[in-house]
Formats: structure tokens, sequence, C-alpha cells
């Protein structure tokens, strides 16, 4: 082994480390590495950012848009409504999201599948008076593996393609993922339907979590402005200010029948006026002792829940509502509550903030946002889902209106079914009709330009732009021959479906702690030379790697829809290998003999 092949080894290894810490995020290590490796020549500088234009990365841009527009027009809203007749009973429940998220994915996106399906999975659960997490986790594995069913269900399947393509001059077609990956996909949904959600702890089956995710109702308390007090004569924002110690959160502000709201936020106090407070009994009592208020009392559970909120606040139109923080969409991650001011800026109050299924009990203002935490907002209805996606979250309740129109439902399919057919046919390349039909979808108003930069996931194409000229450094250096013979020699004697199985392991456990896009773009070439060191062909072993980097089961932090259904259902970090564990040792069972028969190894 050379220095060169030492050199973007370790850098690899170094990279991996870094994606496993998260202590930044994964496209700025990579785009780091890419730098890295460039300034230090391994990579001449004019082809440093040609993965950029890759046709992978254009792939996945493209689906994204479409997955958007699908979604825009209701084109998706056919699946959802099985769902409502499927809550009889837990398992029934749990196939039919699962099912329906699992079909979804092999036509968009499955994080795209995922956010349309969890309203509706939290929603039935609500309903059915079930706790959202025997539903979210297998929801979440099934998105996850009805991607692995065609070429655009998952970036890996993608990724996979687009190197086949540049090592043989031909990739990988629509459905040839589907005779393994789509047998997986059903096997891996019976498991999770019929066995699965039961491995789920039973601390987190039996809890309510929508009502349980903050407690809110033992914080909430209504107190009276008397003729005495120091408020009469002050506005909110200038009581927020002066009471900062306090951590008391006012979210509500009645004046006889009338709340006071939006941009009446800065109207000043008044004798006689009610103020509803949110904070622990401690904040409380010094917030009233300051301001010489009188309390009322503490408001019952019953007026906390989104149907009596009226009561609480003597708005009308206002509602509380959940919503989740999804990785790398979102700029709240890193940033502290306290920053936002919502309540100024937009007339809706955070009342609280869950990490893990606990609520956050702490100075408000102190907490710093991570992907997955579940937000409590409280406000008008139309104002907190403006405010939901501005600060790129996903809420967790049906939104109650229908976007599109069903002319545009068929439109936006008709596009996406022209995109597939042109690519299948061979009369256009798969990237350029996919790419064709989100510009039709843009063009048509089904997705507005806004709405078409904010569908692309950045991150996983920055990602990918600079993980795969890494990449193709290691295999232009002979790195990936070198860790392919080492593999090889120490498994002499034993059969090309030993290594084959060893090459899917250790994809499942790199996409089981960093995202599964760089895990195929980093195992692709390594499974190629194995295939060419033994002598057979490399189809089996790059199937191997497209399966094994959707097999991200073992924790939250290895896709990003285990991670979106971790605070929303109250999961912990070790609850997910307990589903996942034996879910991954099935998929393995099932695809090794799959991969031989439809892909040999040789003739």
């Amino acid at each position: 082994m050379n220095t060169d092949q030492i050199f973007l080894i370790s850098l690899l290894g170094i990279l991996v480390v870094f994606f496993v810490w998260e202590r930044w995020r994964y496209d700025l290590v990579a785009l780091s590495g890419l730098l890295i490796a460039t300034l230090m020549g391994f990579i001449p500088a004019d082809e440093a950012f040609l993965g950029f234009g890759h046709p992978a990365v254009v792939t996945v841009a493209a689906v994204l848009i479409i997955s958007r527009g699908l979604s825009n027009t209701g084109a998706v809203e056919i699946f959802t409504r099985y769902i409502k007749g499927t809550t009889s009973s837990p398992t029934l429940h749990v196939v039919g999201l699962s099912t329906v998220g699992g079909v979804l994915s092999t036509v968009m996106n499955n994080v795209g599948a995922l956010a349309l399906l969890m309203p509706v999975a939290i929603q039935s659960s609500v309903e059915a008076k079930r706790s959202p997490a025997v539903v979210l986790m297998p929801l979440a594995f099934g998105t996850i593996l009805g991607g692995m069913a065609t070429l655009i269900g998952t970036p890996p399947n993608i990724i996979i393609a687009n190197y086949r393509a540049e090592i043989t001059g031909q990739p990988f077609g629509m459905f040839d993922f589907s005779p393994v990956g789509g047998v997986v996909a059903v096997v891996g949904i019976i498991f999770v339907a019929l066995v699965g959600w039961h491995l789920i702890p039973a601390a987190r089956r039996s809890k309510n979590a929508p009502q349980e995710l903050f407690h809110i109702q033992g914080y909430l308390t209504e107190v009276n402005v008397p003729e005495h007090s120091k408020a009469i004569g002050k506005s909110l924002s200038e009581l927020e200010s002066a009471t900062e110690d306090s951590d008391v959160l006012i979210i509500g502000h009645i004046r006889g029948e009338q709340s006071i709201r939006g941009a009446a936020w800065r109207e000043h106090i008044q004798a006689g006026d009610v103020l509803v407070l949110e904070a622990g009994p401690q904040g409380i009592n010094k917030f009233v002792s300051a301001l010489e208020l009188e309390l009322t009392g503490t408001q019952p559970e019953k007026e906390v829940q989104e149907s009596d909120t009226k009561k609480t606040t003597g708005a009308p139109d206002e509602i509380l509502l959940e919503a989740v923080v999804p990785p790398d969409h979102s700029w709240l991650v890193g940033r502290l509550a306290g920053t936002l001011k919502l309540r100024s800026r937009f007339g809706v109050s955070l009342l609280g903030v869950s990490r893990q299924g606990t609520p956050h009990r702490g100075r408000l203002k102190e907490f710093r946002f991570k992907a997955g935490d579940v937000l409590l907002l409280q406000g008008d209805k139309e104002q907190v889902l403006e405010v939901i996606g501005s600060l790129g979250c996903l809420p967790l309740a049906e939104r109650g209106i229908q976007i599109g129109k069903s002319s545009q439902a068929w439109l936006a399919g008709g596009l996406f079914g022209l995109a597939l057919g042109g690519a299948i046919t061979g009369i256009v390349s798969l990237p350029v009709a996919l790419m064709g039909a989100a510009l039709g979808m843009v063009l048509f108003t089904i997705v507005s330009p806004r709405d078409m930069y904010q569908a692309i996931d950045w991150p996983v194409l920055v990602l990918l732009g600079a993980m795969i000229p890494l990449g193709r450094a290691l295999e232009q250096s002979g790195a990936t021959t070198v860790l392919a013979d080492y593999l090889v020699h120490i498994t002499t004697g034993y059969s090309p479906i030993v290594l084959l199985a060893l090459i899917m392991v250790i994809t499942m456990l790199l996409s089981d702690i960093m995202n599964n896009a760089a895990t195929a773009v980093v195992m692709a070439p390594f499974s190629v030379a194995v295939a060419h060191n033994l002598g057979v062909h490399v189809d089996p072993f790059l199937m191997a790697v497209a399966i094994g980097a959707s097999c991200a089961f073992l924790t939250p932090i290895g896709h990003q829809n285990n991670l979106l259904v971790m605070g929303p259902g109250g999961y912990r970090f070790g609850d997910y290998w307990r589903m996942g564990l034996p879910l991954e040792i099935i998929i393995l069972a099932v695809s090794l003999p799959l991969l031989v028969i439809f892909w040999p190894l040789s003739g």
C-alpha cells in the first residue's frame, strides 16, 4: 500500500468518524473532505466539483421535486383513505400504514412518503385511542423498505445504478431492483406488521404520546390584573423583557370576552385584564409576586386539548399544534429557542419542546434545537401552519385543507408517467426524463418555484456531490483494490456467496451509523473490486450494496425517517434495534438466495 492509498483510506476513515459523531452536519464534513483531497492534489482542481453535475445528483433532485408535486396535488390521498378503516386492531393499523408507506415509497422519495403519512398515523392513533408509538416506527421502516423496490425509491439505488453505468456502460433500469428489493420489502413489511411492532418496548406502546408529550396542563395558569398591579400600562413585550428571570411565557391576553392577538400584542395592560401563563410553579409565583398579580387557578386538563383551546385563550380560531424538526431541512437545528421571538413576529407562542418523548422543563429560551425535537405551538390555525412551514418543520396533525385540484393530480401523475415511460423505453435517459417532469410541474404551477427549491434536500445533494469525487479518487488510486485483496485473502477458501454476505453486512453496519447515500458511494467501488478479485459478475455485489445501504434499522441516526418519528413516538435511541436487528437478519436471509438467482455470480 503506497502513501496515496494510505492517505485516502485514512481520510475516508476520519470522515466516517465525523459522520458518526454528528458534531457537524454530514454535508459539511463531506465537503471538507473533498477540499482536503483537492488541496493535497489527490483530486484535480478542475474535477473537484464535477460530482455536483453527476446524473445521480440530478436524479435525486428531480425525484424530490416530483414528490412535492404529487403531494401538493393530493394525488397520494387516495391511498391514505384506506387507513381510516384499518384501525380496529393494532395489527391491522400497522399493516395499513406500513403497506401504504411502502407502496408510496416505490414511486416517490421515502422521506416524502413518511412526511405525508406521519400526520395521518398520529391522527388515526388518537381516534383509535392508541399510542402513536405502535405505528410510527413500523411506518418509518415500511417507507424505507418500499424504497428498495425501484430505482427512484431511495438515493442508494440511484447511486448504484449510475455507478454500474460508469463501469459497464449500462445502468440498472427502473425495475431491475424489484425482483430482490420488492420481495425483501414485502417480507419485511409482513414481519413488521405481524411481529415487529410487538418488540417496541411496552412503556412506549402504552404511552398516549400526543397528550403526554408535554404535560402542559399542569403549567397553564390564568392571572388577573388588579388595579394596583405594576403591569398596568406596560405592553406584553415589556413584561416579558422585565421578567426574563422568571422563565414565564405569556401565551394569552384576554380583555372581557376578547382575546388580544397578533399585531395587538403590544397593547398596553389594563386593570381587569386576564393573562394566560405557561410555566412551572416557581416561575409563576415569581412572576405574580413581581408584578402584583392575582392567581385565578390552574386550567383543567381538558382545556388544553386542541378541541377546547377556545376556553383557554378566548380566541375562536386558535389551536395547539405539534411539529417535528426534520434533519437537514430546518434552520432551527442548532438555534436557541429564545432567538425565535415567534410571538412578537408572528403572534404564535412556543409553549414547549420535547426530545425523545421527554418534555423539556428547563428554561425554554435556553433550549437548543436538534433534529427530531417536537415543538408545541399555539396561535391562529393558519398562522401556526405558516410558521411551521417557514421554520422548515413538519406538522403532526392533518392540515384539513385540500391543496390543489383533481385535474392537477391527474396532470402530475401524467407527467410522472410520461417521464418513466420515456426512460423505460430508452427514448431519453432517466435523469433527463425526471428533470423534464419536474420542470413541467413548475411550468404548470403544480409546484411553485419557491416550493421547488424547498423540496430539494440540499444537504444530501452536497453530500453526494462531494463524496462522488472522493470515491472516484479512492478507486483510481487503487485503494479499493488493496482493501478488496485483503478481504479476499482473509476469506480464502470460502464461497463467493460468503463474500457477498459479508459485503452486505458491512454495508448494513455502515448505513446504521452514517448516511445511506454516503454508504453507497463508498461501498460500490469496493464491492466491484471484490467481485473482480473473485472473477465473478459485479451485478450481485452492486445489488447487495443497494439492499444493505437501505437497511438502516438499528439506530435512529442511520436514516432520516427513523429520526423523524423518534420525537413524536417518544422512542429512545436503544428502541430501534429491538425490531431492527431481527428485521436485518431476515433481510439478509431472504436477499442472499434471491441475489444469486436473479443476478448469477457466473455464467
